[in-house]
């Protein structure tokens, strides 16, 4: 397989991850409904900034950092989920309306940055990713490990924009429909919160059978 190849096979993989749904899409979905375009766009750039922290991560890790990955994995499920758990949670108490949220200022919107980016790097199936995958790819071969890891990392967040941004306008779309539903407004959010929740417990409990499982594969 030549480098163009591994590239293209590289955009199936990543596009494969991004689209499923999880907790960056509902966040930047939920962020999309709450504050309007401006909101989601910036949860999307937040998103996107954690992707280019991961790809780092993929780089360097190939060298060095994949040999302490399963000490770490567990710990980053751990504060992964209950972060989301605590974003859950606070949006399934919320009670948002459009009409309180339509002056979304730089304060509001620096704060929803700041949570998409630590919802990215706190998502352990990024990790999962990068840890998985990066080393297939990453090879002396292709050349400098650094400029292939800027490349990758690249299509990494090129792929997040199209599809968090898809979804942060479809967002906006649905929260003009319901500007005169208030009460319909709120519940999205808690159902928001309680996906969010959900996905977050899923992820925790997947993440703790993968660390007994790998620990009886060590003893045995």
């Amino acid at each position: 397989m030549d480098y163009a190849q591994a590239l293209w096979l590289f955009l199936l993989l990543i596009f494969g991850i991004i689209i499923v749904p999880g907790m960056d899409m509902i966040f930047v979905l939920a962020s999309s409904l709450a504050g309007g375009r401006k909101a989601g766009l910036t949860a999307t750039a937040g998103m996107m900034t954690g992707g280019a922290v991961h790809t780092l991560y993929g780089t360097l890790g190939t060298g060095i950092l994949v040999a302490y990955a399963p000490r770490l994995f567990l710990p980053l499920v751990v504060a992964g989920a209950l972060y989301m758990m605590w974003i859950g949670l606070s949006l399934a108490k919320s009670a948002i309306t459009i009409g309180t949220v339509d002056g979304t200022g730089r304060s509001t919107l620096a704060a929803t940055f700041r949570r998409a980016m630590t919802t990215c790097l706190l998502n352990p199936k990024a990790y999962l990713f990068v840890i998985a995958v990066y080393p297939q790819f990453l090879k002396p071969t292709y050349g400098p490990i650094l400029a292939q890891g800027l490349v990758l990392g690249l299509m990494t967040m090129a792929v997040q924009g199209l599809v968090y941004g898809a979804v942060a306008l479809a967002g906006d779309r649905a929260r003009h429909a319901l500007a005169g539903q208030p009460a319909m407004t709120i519940w999205i959010g808690r159902a928001a919160g309680a996906l969010l929740i959900v996905a977050a417990a899923f992820t925790l409990a997947h993440g703790l059978m993968s660390d007994r499982q790998v620990s009886g594969d060590i003893s045995g």
